[in-house]
């Protein structure tokens, strides 16, 4: 009887451990997004979600030169470099590719994490949901912006929240990420605007004055020049490419 008793127990645990194991695999993903979801802070969520994507996207662009798929560029280190002042003829000086860089950039890095967001903003939606909420998420559009330090993503939506009668509206939601590419960005314009006037760029005047900054430049044998620009603080870093004033080979031999 004893045994028996003992088999029956051993029978009723492992039907049990059968049953949790499939209410944990079903419940899992509710499990997941919901767990530490703060109700009032749907931009913590977002920054959470956003995060590792948002990341490899900045790092991306900033050592392609401020395009994720660059088309015309310098193979540098396996990175495709972008060409943001370009020339294709001897004796000239060149010509601007990107005079809105910044713009540039910022479209780039939301054209970067645009399936992400998707995916963030499912997830807040269902967040909500699974907590009670009657959810309507108006217009879903990503905004980057460059400012001085950070970046910040904006969600340029309408979230409205009604639970137990009470509404709650959030116009848009933002949060900020700690990055120097605004400055390295401006510094690049300006060395590209030297480029463009004289063929050449002196860059130990941005060093002298800025003593965070490493200014790195790499002559190429085709008459590219590479230009490396790092935070040494913040090991932030913005690269890209320019040919300019270009001589032929054996010029002056």
């Amino acid at each position: 009887m004893n045994k028996r008793g003992q088999i029956t127990i051993f029978i009723i645990v492992g039907i049990l451990v059968v049953i949790f194991a499939v209410l944990v695999f079903l419940l899992y993903p509710k499990i997941q997004t919901g767990f530490g979801f703060d109700e009032k802070n749907p931009a913590k969520f977002l920054q959470k979600c956003f995060e590792e994507n948002l990341k490899n996207s900045v790092e991306k662009i900033s050592l392609q030169g401020g395009s994720l798929e660059p088309e015309n560029f310098y193979l540098y280190q396996d990175n495709k470099v972008e060409y943001l002042c370009y020339t294709s003829e001897y004796y000239i000086t060149c010509t601007m590719q990107q005079p809105m860089l910044k713009s540039h950039i910022e479209f780039e890095i939301s054209d970067g994490i645009s399936e992400t967001g998707k995916k963030c903003l499912s997830d807040l939606e269902n967040n909500y949901k699974n907590n009670g909420y009657q959810v309507e998420l108006k217009n879903r559009d990503i905004i980057v912006e460059l400012l001085p330090k950070k970046i910040i993503t904006k969600i340029n939506s309408s979230l409205i929240l009604t639970k137990a009668g009470e509404k709650t509206v959030f116009n848009s939601i933002s949060f900020a990420e700690t990055n120097n590419l605004y400055e390295l960005v401006a510094i690049a314009n300006s060395i590209l605007n030297m480029e463009a006037r004289y063929g050449n760029s002196e860059t130990t005047i941005y060093m002298d004055y800025y003593h965070n900054l490493k200014i790195e430049k790499y002559k190429q044998t085709d008459g590219t020049t590479i230009y490396i620009l790092t935070d040494s603080d913040t090991k932030d870093k913005f690269q890209f490419a320019s040919k300019s004033l270009v001589w032929p080979p054996g010029y002056g031999e």
